[in-house]
């Protein structure tokens, strides 16, 4: 194994560490080190990237994304609204200073306005994620 390859491997594991860590920690994104995790194991391991695939609760909606080329407009409107609840707890509860307030706020309307806008909308009956 060549010594880029492990670099990738090491990223796309801390990536996928941040992720879980997203999930747990108001704020914290978790999509975008997915995304970005999935990126750096096809670029690096097929074993590992078939792995993370494989997970029932992550590989399903990434293997939907890929496949599809989008997100149907339920999932779009779950994800985002689940990204705007997180913001409103950080904001209230987590997060003191106004600027950084701003800055989440900020980051979460582009994130909106992607996801909304750039991001594909499909149209499936038999969507699993």
């Amino acid at each position: 194994m060549n010594f880029s390859k492990v670099i990738l491997i090491a990223s796309g594991t801390l990536s996928l560490c941040i992720g879980i860590l997203g999930i747990i920690v108001p704020g914290l994104p978790t999509t975008p080190f997915v995304l970005l995790t999935a990126g750096l194991y096809v670029k690096s391991s097929d074993k590992l990237y078939q792995k993370f695939i494989a997970n029932r609760f992550i590989g399903l909606c990434i293997s939907e994304f890929q496949t599809n080329k989008g997100m149907t407009k339920r999932t779009k409107l779950l994800a985002i609204g689940t990204m705007w609840g997180m913001i409103t707890v950080s904001c209230l509860f987590f997060i003191t200073p106004l600027a950084l307030k701003l800055v989440v706020s900020i980051i979460g309307l582009i994130g909106s306005l992607v996801m909304g806008f750039i991001v594909p909308t499909i149209s499936i009956s038999n969507r699993n994620c």
